[in-house]
This record gives C-alpha cells, sequence and structure tokens, in this order.
C-alpha cells in the first residue's frame, strides 16, 4: 500500500550547509514527506551544493545529475552556493527543476515548489534503508560574509552579512532537541560577525548567553571563530558546563605576509595570543583549524611559518587544504601561483603533521574519564564498535552491549584506535 512520499535531502560542504539542510528537511516532513538523506527513488530531491573548490563544483555537478537520473519523474530542485558562482542556467541544463538561494525566504519558497510538483504518495519500498538517529543538530545563526579574503569566493555566493535573532535560533534549537538531538552545533558564514548588522549591534557572546537562558540543549557547540573574536567576556561564558570545550580558530597561514596577501584580518602574533587565551580560560579545550597550503607567492620560509605555528599550539585536529584559484577572487590573477606539484608536497607535510598533532592530543588524555555521546555503531578491524565524541572533540570507540545513541555517558579513555582512542563506558577499566 503506497506510504507517504518520499523526500531526498542530499548535502555536500560545510557546516553551515548541514544547518540548512535540516531546516529544509524540517520543512518537508513538516508537509508530509518522509525525508532521507541519501541517493534513492524519491518523489522531491533536494542537493544542497558547494562551490568553495573547483573538486566541489565537480562534486555538486555529479551530484545533480546523479539525483536527476535516479529519480527521473521527480522534481529535482538545486540550492546552496553552486548555483550562485555557475549561474541558474548552468544548473537547470545538469537536470534541476528549480534553482533557490541560501537564505530562509528562498528555501521555504523552494519547498513549496517541490511539494505542489511531486506526486502526492509515495511507494512503500522507496526508502532502501531506514533513516538514522542524529544525535548532533546544526543550526543557522548568520549568513554571509563582508570581509572578501582574498581566496574565497563565498561573500559572492552567500552575499552579505545578516544575523538571525537570539529567539530563531533558540527556537530552531528546541525544534532539534525534540527531534531527538542532544548537542547541537551553532554555525555560519562568518559567526564572528554575528549580531554587527543589528540596529542595536550584539556580538558573540549575546548569541551564546541567550541560547543557554532560552534553551535547555544538553551539548552546545560554537562552530567556528577568527582570533579577534576571542575576547575575555567571549571565553567567561565557557564555565557553564553546556558549551563544549572545542573551538575551531581558522588559520589559513602562520606567515604574516601570507595572511597579508589573503587579507585575513589578524596576524601570526594575534592568533597565538588567542590560542594562549583560549588554553588559560579552558584548559581541556581542543582547538581546531584550517590551512590552506601553497597560496600565491607561498615561500618555503612562509611555509615552515605555518609549520611551526601548527606545532606550537598544539592542534587537535587540521583541515588541510591546497591553494585553488577560483575565478572573481583576488588570488585567482595574483602572479607567482605556486606549482601544483610544491602545493602537493606541502598538503603530504601538513597531512603528516596533522596526524602526529591529533594523536599527541589524544595521548594526552588516556586515563581520564570524559563525557561522550554516543552517535552510531561502526565496523573496525576487531568488530563493531560504537562511536562517540568527547566533549572536547575526541573520538572515542567502545564496545557495550546496550545500544548506546543518543546517550550521554562518561567514559574511561585508553589507548589509539582508529582515528581516536579506546573507550570504556562507565568510566572505568
Amino acid at each position: 500500500m503506497p506510504g507517504r512520499p518520499v523526500a531526498s535531502v542530499l548535502t555536500l560542504g560545510c557546516k553551515l550547509n548541514l544547518a540548512d539542510s535540516e531546516s529544509i528537511a524540517g520543512r518537508l516532513a513538516a508537509a508530509g514527506y518522509d525525508v532521507v538523506d541519501h541517493l534513492c527513488e524519491a518523489e522531491a530531491v533536494v542537493v544542497n551544493t558547494c562551490s568553495v573548490t573547483h573538486v566541489a563544483d565537480r562534486k555538486s555537478r555529479r551530484l545533480i545529475r546523479a539525483a536527476r537520473r535516479l529519480s527521473p519523474s521527480a522534481p529535482v530542485a538545486v540550492t546552496g552556493c553552486y548555483p550562485r558562482s555557475a549561474g541558474t542556467a548552468a544548473v537547470e541544463a545538469l537536470g534541476a527543476d528549480f534553482v533557490a538561494g541560501t537564505n530562509e525566504n528562498e528555501q521555504a519558497e523552494l519547498v513549496a515548489k517541490l511539494a505542489a510538483a511531486a506526486p502526492a504518495r509515495g511507494r512503500a519500498a522507496a526508502v532502501p534503508r531506514p533513516a538514522t538517529l542524529h544525535t548532533r543538530a546544526f543550526v543557522k545563526a548568520q549568513e554571509g560574509c563582508n570581509d572578501v579574503c582574498a581566496f574565497c569566493i563565498v561573500p559572492r555566493t552567500r552575499g552579505r552579512e545578516a544575523s538571525r535573532s537570539i529567539e530563531a535560533v533558540s527556537g530552531d534549537i528546541e525544534a532539534a532537541l525534540a527531534r531527538g538531538a542532544r548537542e547541537v552545533v551553532i554555525t555560519g558564514t562568518q559567526l564572528g560577525a554575528w549580531g554587527r548588522d543589528r540596529e542595536s549591534p550584539l556580538a558573540p557572546p549575546d548569541l551564546i548567553a541567550g541560547v543557554l537562558a532560552r534553551t535547555d540543549v544538553p551539548r552546545l557547540r560554537f562552530s567556528s571563530l577568527q582570533p579577534q573574536d576571542i575576547t575575555s567576556r567571549l571565553l567567561a561564558l565557557w564555565g557553564d558546563p553546556r558549551l563544549m570545550p572545542h573551538f575551531h580558530l581558522a588559520l589559513q597561514s602562520g606567515s604574516d605576509a601570507v595572511l597579508a596577501r589573503m587579507r585575513r584580518r589578524y596576524d601570526s602574533a594575534g592568533y597565538r595570543s588567542a590560542a594562549a587565551r583560549i588554553r588559560a580560560a579552558v584548559p581541556d579545550a581542543a582547538i581546531t583549524t584550517d590551512v590552506i597550503a601553497g597560496f600565491p607567492g607561498e615561500s618555503a620560509a612562509d611555509f615552515d611559518a605555518t609549520i611551526e605555528l601548527c606545532e606550537d599550539v598544539g592542534f587537535a585536529r587540521v583541515h588541510a587544504f591546497p591553494y585553488s584559484p577560483r575565478a572573481r577572487t583576488a588570488a585567482a590573477s595574483m602572479t607567482a601561483q605556486v606549482p601544483v606539484s610544491t602545493r602537493k608536497a606541502r598538503m603530504a607535510r601538513l597531512l603528516a603533521l596533522a596526524g602526529r598533532l591529533g594523536e599527541t592530543f589524544g595521548a594526552g588524555f588516556e586515563g581520564t574519564v570524559r563525557p561522550v555521546l554516543w552517535e552510531a555503531q561502526r565496523t573496525t578491524p576487531e568488530g563493531p564498535r560504537w562511536h562517540g565524541l568527547t566533549d572536547n572533540y575526541l573520538s572515542v570507540y567502545a564496545q557495550s552491549p546496550e545500544p548506546l545513541a543518543g546517550r550521554i555517558t562518561p567514559a574511561a579513555l585508553g589507548g589509539p584506535f582508529e582515528d581516536g582512542l579506546l573507550g570504556s563506558v562507565g568510566g572505568s577499566w
């Protein structure tokens, strides 16, 4: 017997895209759809794209084509950054029926168009596997960026800065908790800019304090900041145990000359100072970062400065990317483009360093007990293990005779395992 229509919401890219997809999925569910997050034959499809690099563009094109092939009679809607970088006509040529931007009004209109165009009823066999419990939710607090860094196309694809209200963010968090989330990640294009576009300017500490006062969220993460955002007022909020000791602090380069060419608003000394303030205020915090290898004009000495800064800070994780020229950005027309072979060699050094730093950070917590939010079982060479994240962003793997998904428990941390540490549920070995 036919069931509810199925909508497939497919996501590429950053945490902000995940937040947008969760919002779209909520709207589709309210419109009467069963929503899945994987490719399947569906009555409606949304492809939320990324355009941060040429590789992301290619993945976006492939996913749009795949969705069109698998659901030939369903309306396919495309949103995210790729339509704004490639143009609506190019996206429609790939098979999209509807193309939308990234703001709330555009996405609400997209869902309305899908609902009007999609078949009214679904097929019982349309979902190839059961839905997964999502223990972590992503909520957008801010859209757009005014900084125009030399390498970045995002200001063109996401537009000018626009902050959502504390009430709207808190409402989305409460809705996520009602769906079963135990942890919420507040995200945005440029989170440190939250509030400065308001009639009475505010700042990120106002948002965090407002959310903590208005919701019962058990675990809250604040997605990404820059060194100039790390103030004593901000750090004082981490006295609340619901705020997770994890700071994603964008770096990009440890060379002052490169940072200046990138148009970043800090230098290496400012970055070191911000990291030191975090360590002093939240001693067990994980500091994670993004680094670009091979930006135009980056010398061997510039890259060595990046390696040195990474070692000095002791990052828990490093997201490393080779520089990728993007049309309509200042860096694409810069002279002294670094050869691709050099970028690859520097990437290899960065990845090796990231692995060592991650192992060192994890080793510092062996023998301690930390709270873990358990997500799902994973297959490992040693058999199935429950996987979760500590408050300070360590991956933990443990055996348990009882289901752990969605539970927060203490866990004793042991030695290295997979991409993290072994754990013992309950806090004893």
